[in-house]
């Protein structure tokens, strides 16, 4: 057991003396970018195409959702209503036939709409999160 204590105690010993962290200077240079002319071309047909459509692919919450004589105007007052208490987080009302919804938030991820359902979990104990378009 001792041996085996020495043996590494040296090899450690000896192997520590090879391990020195090399502290280099920064150096100044110059970067040169080589690309092809069509790189460019097609991150401004890119850009230009983002600013015509402002919408991705994200996540929403859905909190209501009914159809029937007054479903549109429950879904005004639960628009509303969501609106007072949370005036940060954009509403949206909309109509598929033959449905009334109401969608808030723009979530990029499915996390943070779970986080924001959990949220209202006690407001509006029937809310989902839902794929949807979103605004950048």
């Amino acid at each position: 057991m001792f041996r085996f204590i020495f043996i590494v105690l040296v090899l450690l010993v000896f192997t520590s003396r090879g391990i020195m962290a090399q502290v280099l200077e920064p150096a100044e240079g110059k970067v040169e970018i080589v690309q092809d002319e069509r790189i460019t071309q097609l991150a401004d047909k890119y850009q230009k195409m983002s600013l015509n459509n402002p919408e991705i692919d994200g996540y929403r919450v859905q909190i209501f959702f009914d159809s029937g004589s007054n479903s549109k105007n429950a879904a005004a007052n639960i628009k509303s209503g969501f609106e007072v208490v949370y005036p940060e987080i954009k509403s949206y009302l909309s109509y598929k036939e033959p449905y009334y919804r109401i969608r808030v938030g723009d979530f990029h991820t499915l996390i943070e709409a779970v986080g924001f359902q959990k949220k209202i979990a006690i407001e509006y104990p029937n809310a989902f999160p839902v794929k949807d378009k979103i605004v950048k």
